[in-house]
This record gives structure tokens, C-alpha cells and sequence, in this order.
């Protein structure tokens, strides 16, 4: 013979905390065995920049015209982004550092070191407060 069940089950499933760990626990492993079964967006990317252009989007920095000569920062820009803009080069006091006398120089560096890598270059505001 069977022992006797117990009606209503057992007393210490009732409590609100034990089913909330509970849950929370069969949840967590569900996630888990749901990010190992399923393939990342991602999983080809192996750069920022890649991982971006994956969806669409792009992935960019602000970079320097004096740091262009700088082969670890260039690499590093280089490789994980795909999109760039100055820093302060293309701002009104670079571009026209006294009344009337314009100089993109720098500005025309980064953008010519993006452009002949393939990447995206994004202006810069025009009106900024400390340098105009």
C-alpha cells in the first residue's frame, strides 16, 4: 500500500519567498539555455564597428588630428569603429582662428584618414559655447 498523500502539498512551497527564488531560478536557467542554444547576432563580429554595421548602425569616436600619428591610437580607431568625427578641428575657432582667415587643415586630416578607410565622418556642432 501507498503512503497517504499530503493534501495540498508540502507547507514549505507555500511561502511567497521560496516560489519567488523558485521562479526566479527556473527563469535564470531558461535564459541560459536559451543564449547557449541560440547563435548571437553578433557572433561573425569581431569589432565594435562590425558588430554596428551588423544591424545597420554605426559605431564612431571623436578623434584628434594631432593623435594621427600616433600608430596605437589609429590602429585602435582604425579597427573598431566605422564612423569618426573631430574632436575640436572642425569647430568655429579652428576653422577660423582670427576674422576672415579660415584653416581646415586638421579638419581635412581626419577626414581624409577616415574616408580612405572606408569609414563615415560626422560634422561637428557649429556653435559651441567655449569656442567661438
Amino acid at each position: 500500500m501507498s503512503p497517504p498523500l499530503h493534501r495540498g502539498g508540502s507547507r514549505r512551497w507555500r511561502s511567497p519567498a521560496v516560489r519567488a527564488l523558485l521562479a526566479g531560478a527556473v527563469s535564470a536557467v531558461t535564459v541560459a539555455a536559451v543564449a547557449v542554444m541560440m547563435p548571437s547576432a553578433n557572433a561573425a563580429a569581431s569589432t565594435l564597428g562590425a558588430a554596428a554595421a551588423q544591424s545597420g548602425r554605426y559605431f564612431g569616436t571623436a578623434i584628434a588630428a594631432g593623435r594621427l600619428g600616433d600608430s596605437t591610437y589609429t590602429t585602435i580607431a582604425g579597427r573598431e569603429f566605422n564612423m569618426v568625427t573631430a574632436e575640436n578641428e572642425m569647430k568655429p575657432d579652428a576653422t577660423e582662428p582670427q576674422r576672415g582667415q579660415f584653416n581646415f587643415s586638421s579638419g581635412d586630416q581626419i577626414y581624409n584618414w577616415a574616408t580612405q578607410r572606408g569609414m563615415k565622418v560626422r560634422g561637428h556642432t557649429l556653435a559651441w559655447h567655449a569656442q567661438q
